[in-house]
């Protein structure tokens, strides 16, 4: 790593630490004033936004990216609008209460559990210009200042964003716009710097591909940095022996809509008593979205994420099974743990699904794109966190980025 872009990285890490306790003070009516600002400049400054995304896209489809990563960095006049929509429901969205009583203790005394920010969190996302946004809108929320580190193909339209959109919301508002940090590097050091800064960003969410997401947690655990990381996705979809053919076609069509995202689905496990006779309608619902199925005898691991594969991204893996036990089994332990679904008519049977899947996000004929801050709890999310420990886990939004204080102080107070 060059000297230079440590030093880029920790000077809007700087910059963001001093800036921070502008909006840990800021009132309520104060963030979600600048929330609504921002949206109103994206509708505003539309022209500008879809011009500066324009570029990027221009510029990574003639340097041959892929059509599904190019339809992540696309910025459509529907997407912008999606966008504003959400952060006008964020700002309407309560504020986590900053203190909560806990119990009396003896001596006329009481225990309060005081919620503070974290201070400053980083955010390390790929060639998302959506996500750049989302996560401003969440630390702002949260009264957390922000260093981000985007991908050289979306910088062009996260600068555009951060310049007309969020700081002069920030400011408008009275905060003081240098608590959301874009580092203006392409290199992709940028990111291990990052994670390399504890008394300045002691907490750092990670989105993007696998494998560099899992390196740079292992590095940031190394430098002392806590990251919230969102590694590897896929959904799993299991279609029971009391499965509807309907709802099959169904969830197989509504999980596909798109591609390059982590909730689609990537495994369908079927009950070998309806295989032969349910193929015809999943063939048909794959068919219909223009993707191919991945048949036994399978060359790649059965959980091989395929969002991730800019060649073959439209495919999915099919297997047969021999029932819930094998299909669990198969979900737990060879896949992300992101999310599985069930498709079946019997309850009990839905019920030992649930009991039995250990993932994130468990569903019973519905499909796992709903695992998203939006659609299950109506605001952005910073990521989808799959740690299986105590903690924010699946979809992290502005109600899990505090830290916890315990305070005691006299009842009458």
């Amino acid at each position: 790593m060059t000297d230079e872009v440590a030093k880029a990285v920790e000077e809007c890490a700087r910059v963001a630490k001093h800036a921070a306790p502008s909006l840990a003070t800021a009132s309520d009516e104060a963030i979600d004033v600048a929330l609504t600002a921002m949206a109103d400049r994206l509708v505003e400054y539309r022209a500008d936004i879809l011009a500066a995304n324009d570029a990027d896209v221009t510029r990574a489809r003639a340097e041959g990216m892929s059509a599904g990563l190019l339809d992540r960095l696309t910025i459509t006049e529907d997407r912008l609008t999606g966008m504003a929509d959400q952060l006008r429901l964020l700002a309407g969205a309560p504020h986590q209460a900053r203190s909560v009583d806990v119990s009396a203790l003896d001596g006329g005394l009481k225990l309060v559990e005081r919620r503070r920010p974290v201070g400053v969190i980083g955010a390390n996302y790929e060639a998302r210009p959506n996500v750049t946004v989302d996560v401003a809108s969440q630390l702002v929320k949260s009264r957390n200042a922000g260093v981000l580190r985007t991908g050289s193909a979306a910088l062009g339209s996260a600068q555009r964003l951060i310049e007309i959109v969020v700081a002069p919301a920030l400011a408008a508002a009275g905060i003081d716009a240098g608590v959301v940090q874009l580092v203006p590097r392409t290199e992709r050091e940028a990111a291990a710097a990052l994670v390399r800064l504890p008394n300045l960003v002691p907490l750092v969410i990670l989105r993007g591909s696998g494998e560099t997401t899992r390196a740079l947690a292992t590095e940031g655990a190394n430098c002392g940095v806590r990251t919230l990381a969102h590694a590897d996705g896929g959904g799993v979809l299991y279609v029971d022996e009391a499965a509807d053919a309907d709802t099959v076609a169904g969830l197989v069509s509504g999980s596909l809509d798109r591609l390059g995202v982590c909730n689609r689905l990537n495994l369908l496990l079927v009950h070998s008593a309806v295989y032969d006779r349910l193929w015809p309608v999943i063939s048909e619902a794959l068919a219909g979205r223009g993707v191919t199925p991945s048949l036994p005898p399978h060359e790649h691991p059965i959980g091989y994420e395929w969002a991730l594969d800019s060649d073959r991204e439209a495919t999915v893996t099919v297997a047969p099974v021999g029932g819930l036990t094998e299909a669990v089994a198969i979900a737990n332990e060879q896949t992300s743990g992101l999310a599985a679904g069930i498709a079946t008519e019997d309850s009990a049977t839905a019920e030992a699904f649930f009991d039995a899947y250990q993932g994130t996000g468990v569903f019973w004929n519905a499909p796992t794109r709903l695992l998203d801050g939006f659609k299950l709890l109506g605001v952005p999310e910073t990521g989808i966190n799959l740690d299986r420990v105590p903690g924010p886990r699946g979809p992290v939004t502005y109600t899990d980025l505090y830290v916890r204080q315990y305070a005691v102080l006299p009842a009458s107070r």
